[in-house]
């Protein structure tokens, strides 16, 4: 699913005209950005949390040239699901998803 069809899908279900539901959406995405940029998680409770990790520092290689590269310690954005999140979709079975897919 994109986003479009995401937007598509949240105002059917809402009455939402789609260009408000689309305006929140990004406003959503952007402070989502700014909180993990500046250090701070976020908690969604019952859906899960947008935290950062930390990457060690570690050498790399650069193919082309064939020389070490240093890659220095950085965070990473990563999303943890809450255990409801992770039990709802536990219940779903593989053949029905194979089959939401191909619809």
């Amino acid at each position: 699913m994109r986003k479009a069809d995401l937007v598509n899908q949240i105002s059917e279900k809402t009455g939402i005209p789609k260009v408000d539901v689309l305006v929140t959406l990004e406003s959503m995405f952007k402070e989502i950005k700014d909180s993990l940029s500046k250090g701070e998680n976020i908690y969604i409770r019952g859906f899960g949390s947008f935290i950062t990790k930390k990457r060690a520092a570690k050498i790399g290689r650069n193919i082309k040239k064939n020389v070490a590269v240093n890659i220095p310690e950085h965070l990473i954005p990563a999303f943890k699901p809450a255990k409801e999140f992770v039990a709802e979709i536990k219940k779903v079975s593989i053949e029905e998803q194979g089959q939401r897919v191909e619809n």
